[in-house]
């Protein structure tokens, strides 16, 4: 690494050291990538309360996920979801772990951009199947395929997760290194020291 390099690193680990994002930090990305995991040592490093989308979503509804799927459907899952997060980034700034299909919604996305700065936790298919292979409680995965059915997502959902403010790697390396490279990333990124911005009327 050149003197230039090394310089830049430091400058960045300094910056990292004290930064307080001014928004809501909100992880996108495939089921399996690692948003609460990192999500909750995100949280514990800025000092700041840490929020998993879907179990606000099971709280509000009084279901499980795989209950308001199976009663109820996707459409309502997802009517149910753009609310909660809608309520929760109007809380002061946080951190937000959202499901896998979330961003993919025009207007959540859009919230999200006015009130929070995105971060994709991008992963490659074999890290992915691997994760979810650990857990049976996936509605998407019921009784499918899990490769066949990430590498669709992959596929399909990659150039949205790509509008994020900041992509961040999560592969297989230790989660804390994950969230060190993504406070970094963020100290870096305008967005994340901007206020959010008023909700329209």
């Amino acid at each position: 690494m050149d003197t230039h390099s090394v310089q830049s690193a430091e400058q960045s680990i300094a910056i990292a050291g004290g930064f307080v994002p001014a928004r809501s930090v909100v992880l996108v990305g495939l089921m399996g990538a690692g948003k609460t995991k990192i999500g909750r040592r995100l949280a514990a490093r800025l000092n700041l309360p840490f929020y998993d989308s879907d179990i606000e979503i099971e709280t509000a509804a009084g279901e499980t996920i795989e209950e308001i799927f199976r009663n109820r459907g996707e459409a309502a899952f997802r009517d149910g979801e753009r609310r909660v997060i809608a309520r929760l980034l109007d809380e002061p700034p946080h951190v937000l772990a959202t499901g896998g299909g979330a961003f993919m919604d025009p207007q959540t996305r859009a919230v999200i951009l006015r009130r929070g700065v995105s971060v994709w936790l991008r992963a490659d298919l074999e890290v992915l199947v691997a994760r979810v292979s650990r857990r049976n409680n996936r509605p998407l995965l019921q009784e499918r395929d899990a490769r066949a059915v990430l590498a669709d997502l992959i596929e399909r959902r990659s150039p949205i997760y790509a509008e994020a403010d900041v992509t961040i790697d999560s592969g297989d390396v230790p989660p804390d290194s994950t969230a060190s490279r993504t406070i970094t990333a963020l100290a870096i990124t305008p967005r994340a020291s901007m206020p959010a911005e008023p909700e329209i009327e």
